[in-house]
């Protein structure tokens, strides 16, 4: 079973304060390039995995999908989408995507936001998702880059300009890291961005798009803390088609 660090009180409640959990879309500065790698959703089953508080799963219904299935470990998560939500075609429901199973052919599109840096058996996991697409469907994700994770995050030096910068520890050693964010001990698997393509692949999808997120220059004037961005990638955005069957 995956960590449940969002039912952690204080986890939850310092994670609810982040600007991505106000403002909803609009407090993540990645999202425009998720929107534009995202296939047309009119028409289309969408599953939301580590869905939260239902940000993107409402959105797409707003974007003419037929019907979005939102999964999530976290009770709190899955309690706060289902009380922001009046849309009978919005379904929620807590589950680990550890042990997860979902029907065949019985989606269009898989999106995940942050989540599979979470899960221990990311192998299992898109076979699963692969399986669950129709032919020709899309998954589309975003993870912490492996760069920023095997960073010594949250610990950083400074140099001689007195910039902060992120030496990167054991970047090909893969496996579990423990970090301390609202809480201590959240737990992360790291696996580098080879293992993490190459086993999309494998699965039997083909990769369309590739993404290290760094901010605009309008988005660090507007917030200037999203200057330290620059220095090294935090977030990996993927998105890849099911083009064979397995």
């Amino acid at each position: 079973m995956a960590q449940n660090i969002y039912d952690n009180p204080d986890f939850f409640s310092g994670y609810s304060q982040l600007p991505r959990q106000v403002h909803g879309l609009d407090g993540a500065p990645e999202w425009p390039i998720i929107r534009a790698m995202l296939p047309a959703l009119i028409g289309k089953r969408v599953s939301d995995l580590g869905c939260g508080f239902g940000w993107v799963s409402r959105w797409m219904r707003a974007q003419g999908a037929v019907s979005v299935l939102g999964l999530d470990l976290s009770e709190n998560m899955i309690a706060r989408a289902k009380a922001d939500t009046q849309d009978p075609a919005i379904e929620y429901r807590i589950a680990d995507l550890e042990t997860l199973e979902l029907p065949a052919a019985a989606f269009d599109i898989v999106f995940s936001a942050l989540t599979f840096h979470y899960i221990k058996d990311f192998q299992r996991l898109t076979r699963m998702i692969h399986k669950t697409l129709v032919f020709g469907g899309d998954l589309v994700f975003t993870i912490e880059h492996p760069i920023f994770m095997a960073a010594a995050h949250p610990h950083w030096i400074a140099d001689e300009d007195g910039r902060k910068t992120w030496p990167v520890n054991g970047y090909s050693v893969e496996g579990e890291r423990h970090t301390d964010w609202f809480t201590k001990g959240v737990l992360k698997y790291h696996r580098t961005l080879g293992t993490t393509l190459n086993t999309l692949i494998a699965a039997g999808f083909k990769l369309h798009r590739v993404e290290e997120f760094a901010p605009t220059r309008e988005q660090i004037e507007h917030s200037p803390e999203l200057a330290e961005e620059l220095e090294r990638p935090m977030m990996l955005l993927v998105s890849a088609r099911k083009t064979e069957s397995r």
